[in-house]
């Protein structure tokens, strides 16, 4: 497959992947087995209806994102990275902002040198203080905002 192809299908499957069939991807990527029915999509979606979900699962099978299996289960057949996307990763079962590391690690930067500074009872340094704090709000804010951004 050609760079100039893959990115067209990139680009088709980012315009069809939104709204519900986004939602129903992203129940599906949070699964173990990445293996959902009809119905437990429906409830766990809040759907009106059992072909709703149909409706969307088939989307996906068109898009090549799953597959359906003889007992009537559709199955995860790739994972993709488009629109919001991009900006998570799973840990475990669970699909967290990328940003959450960036976060955590300069928040704990930042308060392992206050704490440093605390028990040396040296004075902290200004820019150091000043960039810490810059970069974990910076972070954070992110974080925060992908978190609530999700589909799910």
């Amino acid at each position: 497959m050609s760079k100039a192809s893959h990115e067209f299908d990139l680009a088709l499957l980012e315009s069809e992947l939104k709204g519900k069939t986004l939602l129903v991807y992203w129940y599906l990527l949070q699964q173990p087995t990445h293996m959902v029915g009809v119905r437990e999509v429906q409830r766990a979606l809040g759907f009106s209806s059992p072909s709703i979900a149909v409706h969307h699962l088939e989307k996906l099978q068109d898009l090549g994102l799953v597959h359906k299996k003889g007992t009537g289960e559709y199955v995860l057949k790739e994972e993709i990275k488009v629109g919001i996307l991009r900006f998570f990763t799973h840990i475990g079962r669970f699909l967290v902002p990328r940003y959450l590391f960036y976060s955590l690690l300069f928040s704990t930067m930042l308060a392992t040198y206050l704490f440093v500074c605390i028990v040396t009872q040296i004075a902290p340094n200004f820019y150091a203080l000043t960039f810490g704090a810059i970069a974990s709000v910076a972070f954070w804010s992110e974080t925060i905002r992908l978190w609530r951004a999700k589909p799910l």
